[in-house]
């Protein structure tokens, strides 16, 4: 243990002395790379005064160039060279005969160097030359004008001494050597001495224009024994002191202890093995029944209760109801908000469930964001009705997870024996049924198993096995439908809409199959895929009369809770070639309030990156204007509920107005959906409405029909028409 010690902190000084070490190169690299701009930034001022007034006398420059000498002493020369790379002044004048007329572009690179500062106006500073009058230094050019403006550079020349000097001002120079190394090569060393070896060395880069410079310190052999500390030495002197003292005094209550020491061992150990089999048969047979998680039933247990049940009412001839009780939106929440927060949640809603619990009803947790429960005594179908409505009662009182409030629902689904099936499995089979059924007719409620939807549930999985292989068998298309900007009476962007060619039910429209790829998570490969397909199409039009268009994509909010989505789209347009102002994201005002801070930055990469965001379906969500303030939105998407009877019910005439003055005040443009008759068109356009789509216009067609309809100029024929 004292060896331990020891060599912990023989470690933990040499680290402290190499952290130390750290520090004291990056505060010498800092001081360089302040002093080299703040000298650098006196030399550009000079060359800015020349560029403002080119007809600055010799006598003045020289006036004003020696005060900068006397300020900045670290300047050995400064000249100005004339725009042929010719030194024409020189400041002192005492070298003038070494260096005057020399051309400072003495090979191909500094030539080259020289002249892109030149059109640039940037400050170039040249690597360690051998100086003309003597000695390695460098040489700060500052760009007299750019461009065509351009009047030669003002030069600035330090030596290397100096330079590594001004690192050694506050330091003893026998405690360091400092090397400058430029693309790994050393070009200046100061204080020579037998350093302690290359790990004790650190070396940092230095941030210059155009330099690839690094700074190396090594300490001194007094320096490192300085910072070295004699404790490891005493500290393991003393604890090896202490260790035989205590080793002799440990051994001899071992031998006065031995024999009572050995008994209590032996009757602990006895002790613990029989706790532990007690506890062991304790967990085993509430596992066999219980939910770890939310203490409830577990679904082996439930079933055999449920099988057990359904004989009793066998022989009474009575009815079981069986309930299956699914969560919305739970699995959004769970991958957003944490399993914590997700299991939290699933305890709170198990323990309201819980309250339900008696002779009659008993209540299980299945797996997942699903609960089963089983209703005995079942006299007619007003007993379920009335224990539906109690489980409804569950919900309507925000739950608080995690210090914060969620408004949670849930969606059932009920199979009532003998009719709806005369067996557990059975039941629990045509009770999962009728919650997919009534998941389909908008969640928050429920539906009782009848004839027919097993059929219709048959159907639905073929069709989620044939949705698993669409994409590899390419069978999705796109269709456009084409939206007319009411100013310019010109079609300037469409909408991408997704259509599935399946192989026996033909042409499927998204109603039929998005939902659908939503509930088994295949949405975010049909995202990626519309990405790919609408970038796709967007490169096809290049150098056609259609390379204007901007394409619309309708986005999910399990696309926008991907972290990868605005790399995905970066990606695509990047391999297309497609500028990112030609694609525009749209997206329903509800994705907007599902994870509000993940979905704002989500919007702002993508608002960054130069894509158009459109929020859809405006009006018939949450309509906050928060949204409007806080999300880099561009469009709003006026829903086609309004638009249908714009011209017929004042309400929605109304709002329609609003929402376009709304959008113009805030500097959006407005989207109308669902026109189909030129009085709607006439409206929009009178209330100043930007674009219109809808199948007046045109209905959603492939491309080649869209390519053919806007060749022949008749899709804006009805804009025309005032």
């Amino acid at each position: 243990m004292a060896s331990g010690l020891r060599w912990g902190l023989i470690h933990q000084y040499t680290g402290q002395i190499q952290a130390n070490l750290e520090n004291e190169t990056k505060l010498m690299a800092n001081n360089l790379e302040r002093e080299f701009l703040a000298h650098a930034g006196a030399i550009q001022r000079i060359a800015d005064r020349l560029a403002v007034d080119p007809t600055t006398p010799e006598s003045e420059w020289r006036k004003d160039v020696r005060n900068y000498l006397e300020d900045y002493r670290i300047y050995s020369v400064i000249e100005w060279i004339d725009r042929n790379n010719i030194i024409r002044w020189i400041e002192p004048p005492s070298l003038n005969n070494a260096i005057l007329g020399f051309n400072v572009a003495f090979n191909e690179e500094r030539r080259t160097a020289l002249e892109t500062a030149k059109l640039s106006g940037d400050i170039d500073i040249s690597d360690v030359l051998e100086l003309r009058q003597g000695g390695k230094g460098v040489v700060i050019y500052a760009p007299v004008g750019a461009g065509p403006e351009n009047n030669g550079f003002i030069a600035a020349v330090f030596r290397m001494e100096t330079l590594a000097s001004e690192l050694l001002a506050t330091r003893e120079p026998a405690m360091f050597r400092i090397e400058l190394l430029s693309k790994g090569a050393q070009i200046y060393a100061l204080s020579v001495f037998e350093s302690t070896g290359d790990s004790m060395s650190y070396t940092v880069p230095i941030d210059l224009p155009t330099l690839d410079w690094q700074l190396t310190l090594k300490p001194s052999p007094a320096w490192v024994s300085k910072q070295t500390s004699p404790w490891p030495r005493w500290i393991f002197i003393t604890l090896v002191f202490t260790g035989l003292v205590a080793s002799i005094a440990t051994l001899l209550l071992q031998l006065t202890l031995k024999r009572n020491r050995d008994l209590l061992a032996t009757r602990r150990v006895l002790d613990g093995e029989i706790a532990q089999r007690k506890a062991i048969q304790q967990d085993l047979v509430r596992l066999e029944s219980t939910d770890v998680l939310t203490g409830l039933a577990n679904r082996r247990f439930f079933m055999e209760d449920l099988a057990h049940a359904l004989t009793i009412a066998d022989r009474h001839k009575r009815q079981v109801a069986f309930v299956m009780l699914d969560l919305d939106r739970f699995q959004m929440l769970n991958d957003s908000l944490g399993h914590q927060f997700g299991d939290a949640l699933l305890a709170q809603v198990a323990g309201r469930l819980n309250q339900l619990s008696d002779e009659c009803v008993t209540v299980a947790y299945s797996g997942g964001d699903e609960f089963m429960i089983c209703q005995q005594y079942v006299e007619d179908i007003d007993d379920t009705i009335h224990l539906l409505g109690q489980i409804k009662q569950c919900f309507e009182m925000p739950y608080v997870v995690q210090n914060e409030t969620h408004n949670i629902t849930a969606t059932l689904g009920i199979a009532v024996y003998p009719h709806s099936g005369l067996d557990a499995d059975t039941l629990l089979r045509n009770a999962d049924i009728a919650l997919y059924r009534a998941k389909d007719q908008g969640r928050n409620t429920y539906q009782f198993y009848t004839e027919g939807m097993q059929e219709r549930e048959v159907m639905r999985l073929e069709l989620e096995k044939d949705l698993s292989q669409a994409l590899a068998n390419n069978e999705f298309v796109l269709h456009y439908q084409p939206q007319l900007n009411l100013d310019s009476s010109k079609v300037n962007s469409v909408e991408a809409l997704i259509r599935w060619e399946h192989p026996r039910r033909g042409l499927l429209a998204p109603g039929e199959f998005i939902p659908l790829a939503e509930e088994n998570g295949r949405i975010t490969d049909i995202g990626h895929w519309v990405v790919m397909a609408a970038c796709r199409q967007l490169a096809a039009w290049k150098g056609t009369p259609f390379e204007h268009l901007r394409v619309a994509v309708n986005l999910s909010g399990r696309e926008l809770d991907n972290d990868h989505l605005v790399d995905h789209i970066r990606d695509t347009l990047n391999g297309e070639g497609i500028a990112a102002d030609h694609l525009e994201v749209e997206l329903t005002e509800e994705i907007f309030i599902q994870n509000i801070e993940h979905n704002r930055d989500q919007l702002f990469r993508l608002h960054d990156l130069g894509v158009q965001l459109a929020i859809d379906d405006f009006g018939v969500g949450y309509s906050s204007l928060a949204y409007l303030k806080d999300f880099p939105v561009d469009l709003l998407k006026i829903d086609r509920s309004f638009i249908t009877e714009v011209t017929e019910r004042h309400d929605d005439a109304v709002i329609t107005r609003a929402v376009i003055n709304l959008a113009q005040n805030l500097g959006l443009q407005v989207v109308a959906e669902g026109v189909e008759t030129q009085a709607q068109l006439d409206f929009l356009k009178g209330q100043g409405c930007n674009i219109a789509q809808g199948f007046l216009i045109s209905r959603p067609v492939p491309a080649a029909e869209l390519e053919k309809a806007l060749a022949s100029g008749e899709l804006v024929k009805c804009a025309m028409v005032d």
